[in-house]
């Protein structure tokens, strides 16, 4: 019997100024499976005084962490370790006392990082785990510091770490733990004072997209989801959550739906600084970012991950996962996209990820079918919702899997989902229906030439009658198909040619 050869484990530990963290991961299928992630809230930069020396408490609080860190280091191979220590280990006067000791519990050096490679680290984790094309704008809000990088694919074009972050503003400008107006305004005004330097580069430069990588960010995300929002940040969205944190007067009484207790103390601050560069910077939006800085140390650790298309590398280890059958899934996505075209592409479905999450939708379908056939269906939304997938974000993940749910069989209408309008995402799950039915005998050769029409919402597929009289099982599908999709409001007719 062949045994299944072990993955080596790598581990990437980021001393931040406000949490220390922990990842472990394995590469495997061409990416990278997280094995553990252990955060402990340290508070480092709280411990720093007006002479900018780490108190004897916020070291031992460090030390205490690492000690659990230590044991989670014994197995894993020394070259894939990597530990490093960011803003306020760069800052703190009396560092080598907490380093000598650190190093000791940990058995490795703590290697700390200046800003300028902190913030192209961070951007290697953004890189290499969310999608999308062209120059992207990355923020990343720290406990001391905040990142700001402009890179296109995996290239840096310019790369900032500027002396600000949620612990630091918060001692300054919160200090007397008051939520109020004034309050604010400085905690913002200071943070556009800190940005002024690198307006003019920045906005020279340029950039397409925009996105977030950060604790602030992540907390913001999961505020708006739970309040009934989309994932896209914008300037409004932050404006309101400033007005649900003004509603409380003190610090310990801030309660918004969706923000955690652990976030709960630098939320104030962190977003009176993302709030500064939304207005500097002139944003229009953000989304999350699938990594940062552990991501970009891990990556950089890992050999044969490079690849510009970060989706297409999540799909191939996807497929190789869970056996899908590649050729099968390939056939679904072309025929998914020959239809897409014939009803007039980018004119019927105008979100250019539309027709992305077709493609990946027609690829993953199968998915739940390793576990089982009688609910794959559910099984492959089961997965794709709960799987890490690089370069989509969670609500691109939430829409795939209710897309899959419904790939064959029963139709209902998709749940409300943020990824596409209401109206895309309809058409996006219409045409992976009609792509799976007409490849069930699974070769190229033996499909049959179709032409669909749209008009708006009503489909016409135009179908070779020669073919449907040799394929009868399918022609009764294709009529069931059409009562199904018209029986919701999605007028389909058949037509034999």
């Amino acid at each position: 019997m062949n045994q299944a050869v072990s993955s080596p484990l790598y581990a990437a530990i980021d001393l931040g100024s406000n949490s220390f963290h922990m990842l472990v991961v394995r590469h495997i299928d061409g990416s990278v499976q997280t094995m553990a992630k252990i955060k402990r809230k340290v508070r480092l930069a709280a411990g720093l005084d007006e002479n900018n020396a780490l108190s004897q408490e916020a070291m031992q609080r460090g030390w205490d962490c690492l000690s659990l860190f230590a044991e989670r280091l014994q197995d894993i191979p020394k070259q894939n370790i990597r530990i490093v220590g960011t803003a306020t280990l760069r800052t703190a006067t009396n560092v080598d006392v907490f380093l000598r000791k650190a190093n000791q519990i940990l058995g490795y050096d703590i290697e700390v990082i200046s800003g300028e490679e902190e913030a192209a680290t961070i951007y290697k984790g953004v890189a290499h785990t969310s999608g999308g094309m062209g120059r992207r704008l990355v923020v990343d809000i720290g406990g001391a510091s905040t990142e700001l990088i402009i890179g296109e694919g995996f290239n840096a074009k310019a790369l900032t770490s500027l002396k600000m972050g949620c612990v630091t503003w918060l001692e300054r400008h919160f200090k007397d733990r008051q939520l109020t107006a004034t309050n604010f305004d400085n905690a913002i005004a200071a943070a556009k004072d800190t940005l002024a330097p690198i307006l003019e580069q920045y906005t020279q430069i340029g950039w397409d997209v925009c996105v977030g990588a950060s604790g602030t960010v992540q907390a913001l995300q999961e505020i708006m989801l739970a309040q009934g929002m989309d994932e896209v940040i914008t300037h409004a969205k932050l404006k309101r959550l400033q007005k649900q944190a003004m509603l409380a007067d003190h610090l310990e009484e801030l309660e918004i739906e969706g923000l955690t207790l652990e976030r709960a103390l630098v939320f104030p601050s962190g977003l009176s600084i993302l709030i500064a560069i939304f207005e500097l910077l002139n944003i229009d939006s953000m989304t999350l970012a699938g990594g940062a800085l552990r991501e970009g140390l891990v990556y950089e650790m890992v050999n044969g991950l490079r690849q510009n298309d970060i989706r297409a590398r999540t799909i191939c280890s996807v497929q190789a996962r869970y056996q899908i059958d590649v050729a099968y899934a390939e056939q679904v996505s072309n025929l998914a996209g020959k239809l897409l075209k014939q009803c007039g592409g980018d004119n019927w479905i105008a979100e250019p990820q539309g027709a992305v999450l077709l493609q990946t939708a027609a690829k993953l379908h199968e998915i739940g079918l390793t576990i089982n056939f009688k609910k794959g269906g559910e099984h492959s939304a089961y997965l794709l919702n709960h799987l890490d997938l690089p370069g989509y974000t969670r609500a691109q993940k939430h829409f795939l899997a209710e897309a899959a749910r419904r790939y064959r069989e029963q139709l209902s209408s998709l749940p409300e989902q943020h990824a596409l309008s209401g109206t895309s995402g309809k058409r996006v799950l219409r045409l992976l229906r009609l792509a799976v039915l007409l490849t069930h005998r699974r070769s190229c050769e033996l499909e049959p030439a179709v032409t669909l029409r749209a008009e708006q919402d009503t489909l016409t597929l135009s179908i070779d009658k020669q073919w449907l009289e040799s394929n009868p099982l399918t022609s009764a599908e294709l009529e069931i198909e059409a009562n199904r999709q018209t029986d919701i409001g999605w007028p389909l007719s058949i037509i034999e040619c």
